[in-house]
């Protein structure tokens, strides 16, 4: 039987794969193509993010930073860049870095998977049956939507591709009255636009006249006109792809995990959604550690992910809101009003306050495996904070609530000291 068998090989599937290796399991992937081209728009942080999971030909694939303008809520910026990144290179060079690391990944489609207390069976559509004591599920939004979720305002997104002449690479977002719009060309002339709506959208027309609703969409846009030719006002090939944000309940089970879209789905304005695929997969070969070689901890190990993987969806949902709640010229459209009030009304950041800092047990990454440990919640991080940098922040928040703080701070070394009396002034201590 295969240790470990992974489902997808997008870079969830590919980091939770390197890092199972790296911990001594069998690992075997089972990944299709993608379906489409697409190019992403990512920042630096998800580059780090690869770096971090060892996926060095995946962070070689992408382009060099490029500049990205903004037309929302009806002002102009160019202050930013982003690095495009081109998904069939991208994929091609995550299987490079699977391959160079000595894992399999079986190109093919799943038919079916029976899973049970002693493991699972995959059938794939050439026959093959597998089986796995263990199955992570990184297929991501395409993955089978078993179970309880949540779910966000319905969105459709509508991805078109065409090819002009080479030229300076960039991408561009606007707002519309329906929706908004993101477009980008690569160096080679390769173009793409995706405009995001309602799925219930009124005047959608049927399928086979989307492409032409599509370029007429594009005409109306000055922001078009000026980054493509005039290749980008006629019809071009087209993809249609739900961007609904969706959450799973369950993200785990004794002997299987969700990772990546296939836990939780963002909406595309939130924040990239390699970014979000890669948090949560970072933290998976710890959990998965934990159950199979201390099945003991396997409540602990589960309660970590679940709780990480919410925290992080929320996070990412309350991001979206407040970009929606920055367009205010259409607050009536049902796209607006929506979404620039859901999931809540909790603020992104919560200010701080020395006040409300407590300390609580709670599942924490050591080393290679989840354990229990003493951490110190505060407004911003309601998971808790277990260590800066080394130094474990409970004793000293008992120590401060105790009023022997200078005493605890005398105990640390100089650079553990100034690091600490940081943390606390930015948790609003004012001596």
């Amino acid at each position: 039987m295969t240790d470990v068998l992974i489902l997808g090989a997008g870079p969830a599937g590919a980091a939770v794969a390197l890092g199972l290796q790296r911990l001594g399991f069998g690992v075997r992937l089972v990944s299709e193509w993608r379906r489409f081209a697409a190019v992403e728009g990512v920042s630096q942080r998800v580059l780090e993010g690869l770096r971090q999971a060892g996926l060095s030909q995946a962070l070689a694939s992408a382009a060099a930073p490029s500049p990205r303008r903004v037309q929302w809520n009806g002002e102009g910026q160019s202050i930013n860049q982003e690095c495009l990144l081109d998904r069939p290179r991208f994929d091609a060079a995550l299987r490079d870095d699977l391959r160079q690391a000595g894992i399999e990944v079986l190109e093919a489609r799943v038919l079916k998977v029976e899973s049970g207390d002693s493991g699972h069976r995959v059938q794939l559509d050439g026959g093959e049956v597998l089986s796995a004591d263990f199955l992570v599920e990184a297929r991501g939004r395409s993955a089978p939507l078993a179970g309880g979720r949540l779910r966000g305002p319905e969105t459709l997104s509508l991805l078109n591709q065409w090819r002009d002449a080479p030229g300076r690479p960039g991408s561009a977002v606007e707002s519309l009255p329906d929706g908004w719009a993101w477009m980008a060309r690569l160096d080679d002339g390769r173009c793409y636009w995706q405009i995001t709506l309602d799925a219930a959208a009124r005047d959608l027309p049927p399928r086979d006249l989307l492409a032409d609703y599509c370029a007429q969409r594009r005409r109306q846009s000055s922001l078009v006109s000026e980054l493509f030719g005039d290749a980008a006002l006629q019809a071009a090939s087209l993809h249609a792809r739900s961007s609904t944000a969706i959450l799973f309940h369950e993200a785990s089970g004794p002997n299987w995990l969700r990772v990546g879209d296939a836990a939780m789905a963002v909406d595309p304005l939130s924040g990239n959604g390699i970014f979000q695929s890669l948090s949560s997969a970072l933290q998976a070969p710890a959990v998965i550690n934990t159950l199979l070689r201390n099945p003991e901890r396997a409540e602990l190990a589960r309660r970590f992910h679940q709780r990480r993987v919410e925290h992080l969806f929320h996070r990412f949902a309350r991001t979206g809101r407040d970009f929606y709640a920055l367009e205010q010229r259409w607050p009536d459209q049902p796209f607006w009003r929506e979404r620039s009030t859901w999931p809540d009304a909790e603020p992104l950041h919560a200010e701080a306050d020395i006040g409300r800092l407590r300390v609580e047990r709670a599942p924490v990454i050591q080393g290679d495996l989840i354990e229990e440990r003493e951490v110190v919640i505060t407004a911003d991080q309601p998971l808790g904070v277990w260590h800066l940098d080394g130094t474990e922040l409970a004793p000293i928040v008992r120590a401060l609530q105790a009023g022997r703080l200078g005493e605890a701070l005398a105990g640390l070394a100089p650079e553990a000291r100034r690091k600490v009396q940081g943390w606390l002034l930015a948790q609003g201590y004012r001596p």
